[in-house]
């Protein structure tokens, strides 16, 4: 038998970033002048929840306090689950190829397959047990998580819906996410995953380092990129319900699950600075050139994970929204590059402006350390002979990318799978050369 009482506060999103935040479900239920009195409202137990060191300096510092039905130490003990589509240490993974690598997107499961057994692994570096780097997933699912929690002890997860929405529930309230949004699920905060539509599909940046934050503006000033009262928290809102339910927990880069009489949601109060959030993409105020010259993609950052080199960064996630280009005489779309960092692109909606063709809504792309790239034949060809005397704007988009400092290494199911596109150099093969030494 099952006893169930949920209370909501809908809607509710508290706005900021990195704040001090502080909700509650019922009335008095969070502590005044104290984080944990010797009773607690409603009978409550107080539970901190640290995302950072406890002597992490104040500003850097990552906890909360949460206030709820019952300790989260209150489960059976936890037993292996299979994981083969997982991975969280890239030591382990086939030698990278120097090759540029494209996928189609990956088709949607046949058996009934919720978020998390929805996962695969594409491409990551570092560890999750160094908690050093990252793990990119994609997600294909067909059903909501039933009466079943999860929750990540390996890293903070960025999530990227791509087609479908998410109703995510964790501990500490609900978030609705669609696509063009993004949602980011701290290390450690449970929760559980509903499908609106029936389906869903997107992309998980799994970052094992430094958090996520908002990159400082520099020269830029006080406005622009994306604004912190764009993050949206949400409000506090507890499962009260006794069962037979499934914890689910990510442990470098294994499944364990543990048997548990009670739904881990029962946080009816919280207050700190570490909690789950959401963005939406359309908000993103885009920098660009009004005189020449296509600017670095630094300029489209929503989001970094600093590494312990001032300046460099272990993860950046950018995207290429729709935008205006007015840059006279010059070329306009991303120019031909090699970099010393790793790009693994994703596109959500439409199309993307340096490719005419093959990077589809859904589908992604690898570009490694020091591998040629940039736009295909067609796409030259076109941006060479446009009239840059009129403003011309990419509409009808929403691509992005996780970029990290280190070889983007991909798992033998990424080599392997019949969505790698096998004749994706064939884009470039059809650039002519223009070199004519008697005429300039």
């Amino acid at each position: 038998m099952e006893s169930s009482t949920r209370r909501e506060i809908q809607p509710g999103y508290q706005s900021g970033f990195a704040n001090e935040f502080a909700t509650e479900a019922l009335p008095g239920a969070l502590p005044q002048g104290r984080n944990s009195p010797q009773r607690a409202p409603y009978g409550l137990y107080a539970e901190q929840l640290s995302g950072t060191a406890f002597t992490a300096p104040r500003g850097h510092n990552r906890r909360s306090w949460l206030y709820r039905i019952r300790p989260a130490a209150v489960h059976q003990p936890f037993t292996a689950l299979p994981s083969h589509r997982l991975v969280a240490n890239f030591a382990d993974v086939p030698p990278t190829p120097p090759n540029q690598l494209r996928w189609d997107p990956l088709p949607m499961p046949t058996e009934p397959t919720d978020f998390i057994d929805g996962w695969v692994t594409m491409a990551g570096n570092g560890s999750a047990e160094a908690m050093s780097g990252c793990a990119i997933h994609v997600y294909a699912a067909n059903q909501s998580m039933q009466d079943r929690y999860f929750y990540n002890a390996d890293g903070e997860l960025l999530i990227v819906p791509q087609a479908g929405r998410l109703s995510i529930f964790t501990e500490m309230g609900k978030l609705d996410v669609e696509p063009f949004e993004i949602a980011v699920i701290p290390r450690g905060v449970r929760f559980s995953v509903a499908l609106p539509d029936g389906r869903a599909s997107g992309y998980i940046c799994e970052n094992f380092g430094a958090q996520l934050r908002l990159p400082d503006l520099g020269p830029i000033g006080s406005n622009g990129l994306a604004n912190p009262r764009d993050f949206l928290t949400p409000h506090a809102a507890y499962e009260d319900r006794e069962g037979d339910f499934e914890l689910v927990a990510k442990l470098n880069g294994h499944l364990w699950r543990a048997d548990i009489d009670h739904s881990p949601l029962d946080v009816v109060a919280w207050h700190g600075n570490y909690a789950p959030y959401k963005y939406d993409l359309r908000h993103f105020n885009t920098i660009g050139s009004i005189s020449y010259d296509h600017p670095d993609p630094s300029i489209f950052l929503v989001l970094q994970s600093q590494s312990d080199t001032p300046g460099v960064d272990s993860i950046d996630f950018v995207i290429f929204p729709p935008r205006w280009l007015a840059a006279e005489d010059t070329f306009r779309p991303p120019w031909f590059h090699r970099n010393v960092a790793s790009e693994f692109m994703g596109l959500v909606h439409g199309a993307y402006d340096a490719k005419a063709e093959g990077f589809v809504p859904g589908g992604a792309s690898i570009h490694n350390c020091m591998s040629g790239h940039g736009p295909d034949a067609d796409t030259f060809e076109k941006a060479s002979n446009i009239d840059t005397s009129k403003p011309n704007k990419v509409d009808n988009t929403m691509a992005f990318m996780f970029e990290t400092r280190t070889l983007l290494k991909p798992t033998r199911f990424a080599l392997e799978t019949a969505q790698l596109q096998a004749h994706y150099f064939e884009c470039w093969q059809g650039l002519k050369k223009h070199f004519n030494p008697e005429q300039r």
